[in-house]
């Protein structure tokens, strides 16, 4: 038996999503209605659990500074510490590691000309611990162990959506040669439309994001061709965290020549504090 990638679940990791979770404000009106699109997903997962999932997303200066930001960092240890955001570390608990699956993945994705940087000790923010709350709520202990990867969409240039998609194929390919029965999982965390300064602060657009999710689903090879200036005219400065989602879907079946994905989950709720908020869950057939 080998690995494999059964399915993929995008999802934005909006920080005000995690504060109301560990504030307990869930209940409250205007947060009801995203959370209760997200207990489908929940309830998924729960009859779905992974063994493992690599985990796409971005830090926002905790792990790494503008002194230094790799383009694609792979998390290689045993453990993640919640970073300290400016107001304290997140109420969760430390993040799990999978340092056997993430230095398999290293080899082969390296040996496929994809130059990762691999870091053996960092912190992960709220771009990788939100959407584990979103999953799995407030447990104890996280179910899974991760493999963390962080991608730069904070300082230009940024991986393209090309790069991106067939950086999540060649994931597939080093997960299906991992020699252990492990039922694996990718998320493509960020996004949707979002803009946090500048005169456009605030920008939200529906339109983008709904087009955003259906090519997703039924066109990502031609998604991957849009260029970085129509995601931050249409969706914002940080629109552009939506090329990760790009690495989950390269690393489903039918960018490998098999069938298409079944969407299982589709949420869209706005606003989510300043920003949209989308999720997409899809597994092999």
């Amino acid at each position: 038996m080998s690995a494999r990638i059964t399915a993929s679940v995008y999802t934005s990791h909006v920080p005000a999503i995690g504060v109301a979770m560990d504030l307990g404000k869930t209940e409250l009106p205007n947060w009801v209605p995203l959370f209760a699109g997200y207990e489908p997903a929940r309830q998924w997962i729960t009859d779905n659990p992974p063994d493992a999932v690599v985990l796409v997303y971005n830090d926002h200066g905790n792990a790494f500074s503008l002194e230094m930001i790799p383009t694609f960092a792979l998390g290689m240890a045993a453990a993640y510490e919640p970073a300290d955001e400016g107001w304290g570390a997140r109420p969760v608990p430390t993040v799990p590691g999978h340092p056997e699956l993430a230095a398999h993945i290293a080899q082969s994705v390296i040996q496929q000309d994809f130059d990762l940087t691999l870091v053996n000790e960092m912190t992960v923010d709220h771009g990788c611990t939100v959407p584990l709350s979103i999953m799995f709520g407030q447990p104890e202990e996280w179910p899974c162990p991760i493999v963390p990867l962080a991608v730069n969409v904070v300082q230009y240039p940024v991986p393209s959506g090309r790069r991106c998609l067939a950086l999540g194929q060649a994931i597939r390919g080093a997960v299906e040669s991992f020699d252990e029965d492990l039922n694996v999982q990718i998320w493509g965390t960020g996004g949707m439309s979002h803009q946090l300064q500048g005169p456009r602060a605030g920008l939200i657009n529906p339109d983008f994001d709904h087009m955003f999710l259906d090519r997703l689903l039924n066109d990502p090879v031609g998604l991957s061709e849009m260029p970085h200036i129509d995601y931050v005219r249409e969706a914002g400065s940080e629109g552009i965290e939506l090329v990760m989602w790009l690495i989950a879907r390269g690393a489903m079946a039918d960018l490998d020549g098999g069938p298409a994905p079944r969407e299982v989950h589709r949420h869209y709720h706005v606003p989510a504090s300043n920003t949209a908020a989308g999720m997409l869950v899809l597994d092999n057939p």
